[in-house]
C-alpha cells in the first residue's frame, strides 16, 4: 500500500467518525429542554406551598384557641389489697393503699364546669384541676356521671374560664384534620394531629347496661392521661371527647376514639339540670344486619329488631320482631351504634319518626320515646347515700329489671371509701338478694347492710349483665 493510499484512507476514516457523531447527536440524542429554576419553585408552589401554609396556619390556631379550655385532672382514691395465705384469704378486708390517677378534662363554661371520661374520676375520692393557662390547681367536686356514655361533668369555684367552642359532630366528615389536645403521660397541653378515620365506631368498651358506642374513630395520637381531653378541628372547635385508644400495649398504635360532641352537648345539659341522663327509649333490642340477612329481609342497610321487650307500649303495637329499621327521623342507619346514637339524641315524651321494612314493604310509624319506667316524664335522679358504706344507691328502673329478668334490686354508684369499696364491688353493681332477703327500698336495703354484722352471701348481676354470688364477713 502506497503513502498516498494510507493518508486517503485515514482521512475518509476521520470525515466518517465526525459525520457519524453529528448524525447521532441529532436524531438519537437531542438536547434536553431546560425549564428555568424559577419557574420550577412556581411550579411546586402553585400545587404545594399554599395548601400546606394554610394547613400549618390551621394548626396554629386551633392550638391557640383549644389549649386553653382543656385542663389536667388527678384524682385520689382509696384502693383494698387482700392477703392470702396458703391459697386462702388471710384478711378479708385487705389492706388500705392510696392510688394516685389522672387524665384530662375541657371547660365547657366561663364559671367552672367541666366535661371528662367518667372512668377518668370514677370512684375518687379527691379530685383536683389543674389550669393549663394559669397553672393553678383546684379542687373539683362531682356533678353527675353517665356511665352508659362514659361521661362526666365537674365543677370548680372559679370564674372568667375559657370555654371550648362546639361543632355540630354529625357534620364532621371522614378524612378531615383533627388534634387531640390533652395530658398524656403527665405532659401537659400536648397536641397531636391526625385525620378521622371513620365514624360510628363501636368497640364495646362500655361496661355498662345499655352502652351508647358511637364513636369517632382518629389517627391523632392518643396515649394514657389523653383520656376526658379534646379532640377539635381546626377552627379549635370540639368534634369530641378522647375516650379510648385501641392497644394491646396500653400505649398509641394507630387508633383513637372520641365521644362525638352532640352526645357530649347533650349530657352536659342534662347533668346540669336533671342530675341525671335523659335518655329516650323505644323499648327495641336490635342487632346489625349482614349482607346475608339484607337480601332475606329486604333491606340494604338498618338494624333488625330482635325482641320488643315490653317496656315502651306503644312500640308494643306497631313495631314486631323482625322488622328492619331503616332511619330514624330521615336520618339512615346502617349499625346498632348509629340507631343508639340518633337516640341519645332524644329524650322521654319526644315524639321520633322510625322508617322500618316488614316483609319486604316499607312503611313508617312516629312513636312517642319513654323514660326507663315506661312513662313519658323527664326524671330527677332518686338516690340515697350511704357514708358508712361509702356508695350511692338507687332503685332498678322497669327496663332494667325486664332486661335482666328480675323482680327488684338495688343498683349501686358514686363508690367512694366505705364497705362497699372493701367488698370489691364495681360500679352498676345490682344487689338481688342479700342473705336471700330482696328489698323494695333503698332505705331499708342501707340500713340492714350499715347495721348487719356477721356472714353476709349476695346475689347479683354485674354491670355487665352476668350473674354474680359473693360472700363476706362483716363486723
Amino acid at each position: 500500500m502506497t503513502y498516498r493510499r494510507i493518508i486517503s484512507i485515514a482521512v475518509l476514516s476521520l470525515f466518517a467518525s465526525f459525520a457519524g457523531a453529528y448524525f447521532f447527536n441529532t436524531f438519537f440524542n437531542p438536547t434536553p429542554i431546560t425549564i428555568p429554576e424559577p419557574l420550577i419553585g412556581n411550579l411546586y408552589s402553585q400545587v404545594n406551598a399554599s395548601d400546606a401554609q394554610n394547613l400549618e396556619t390551621g394548626f396554629i390556631a386551633a392550638s391557640k384557641n383549644s389549649t386553653a379550655s382543656v385542663v389536667f385532672i388527678k384524682t385520689e382514691s382509696q384502693r383494698y389489697q387482700r392477703t392470702s395465705f396458703w391459697g386462702f384469704d388471710f384478711d378479708p378486708f385487705g389492706r388500705i393503699g392510696k392510688v394516685a390517677s389522672t387524665g384530662s378534662g375541657v371547660i365547657v363554661s366561663t364559671d367552672g364546669y367541666i366535661i371528662t371520661n367518667q372512668h377518668v374520676v370514677q370512684s375518687a375520692d379527691k379530685i383536683e384541676v389543674v389550669l393549663s393557662d394559669t397553672k393553678k390547681t383546684v379542687r373539683a367536686t362531682l356533678v353527675g356521671a353517665d356511665p352508659s356514655s362514659d361521661l362526666a361533668l365537674l365543677k370548680i369555684e372559679s370564674t372568667g374560664l375559657s370555654p371550648i367552642r362546639f361543632t355540630n359532630s354529625d357534620d364532621v366528615q371522614i378524612g378531615q384534620w383533627v388534634l387531640a389536645v390533652g395530658n398524656p403521660f403527665n405532659l401537659n397541653s400536648t397536641v397531636t394531629a391526625g385525620i378521622v378515620s371513620a365514624k360510628g365506631r363501636n368497640i364495646n368498651i362500655v361496661n355498662n347496661q345499655f352502652p351508647i358506642e358511637s364513636f369517632i374513630q382518629t389517627d391523632a395520637a392518643i396515649n394514657p392521661g389523653n383520656s376526658g381531653g379534646a379532640l377539635v378541628d381546626l377552627n379549635g372547635d370540639l368534634v369530641g371527647v378522647n375516650t379510648a385508644i385501641a392497644s394491646k400495649t396500653g400505649s398509641y398504635v394507630g387508633y383513637g376514639f372520641a365521644i362525638p360532641s352532640n352526645i357530649v352537648a347533650k349530657t352536659i345539659d342534662d347533668l346540669k339540670n336533671y342530675g341525671a341522663v335523659q335518655r329516650g327509649f323505644l323499648g327495641l333490642d336490635v342487632v346489625d344486619i349482614d349482607g346475608d340477612m339484607s337480601e332475606k329481609l329486604g333491606a340494604t342497610q338498618g338494624v333488625l329488631v330482635k325482641r320488643v321487650n315490653g317496656v315502651n307500649d306503644e312500640t308494643e303495637t306497631k313495631i314486631v320482631a323482625g322488622d328492619v329499621i331503616t332511619a330514624i327521623d330521615n336520618s339512615p342507619i346502617d349499625s346498632k351504634s348509629t340507631f343508639d346514637e340518633r337516640l341519645a339524641y332524644l329524650r322521654p315524651g319526644d315524639i321520633t319518626t322510625l322508617s322500618i321494612v316488614r316483609s319486604n314493604r316499607p312503611k313508617q310509624f312516629n312513636i312517642t320515646l319513654v323514660n326507663k319506667e315506661g312513662s313519658t316524664k323527664l326524671l330527677t335522679k332518686e338516690s340515697e347515700v350511704s357514708e358508712l358504706l361509702g356508695a350511692e344507691f338507687e332503685k332498678l328502673s322497669k327496663l332494667e329489671r325486664q332486661t335482666y329478668r328480675i323482680e327488684s334490686g338495688i343498683k349501686v354508684s358514686n363508690i367512694t371509701n366505705g364497705k362497699i369499696r372493701q367488698m370489691n364491688i364495681g360500679e352498676g353493681f345490682i344487689f338481688v338478694k342479700v342473705n336471700n332477703k330482696s328489698f323494695g327500698s333503698v332505705t331499708d336495703f342501707i340500713a340492714y347492710l350499715e347495721t348487719y354484722r356477721g356472714q353476709v352471701r349476695i346475689e347479683g348481676v354485674n354491670a355487665n349483665g352476668s350473674t354474680q354470688y359473693l360472700s363476706f364477713t362483716f363486723r
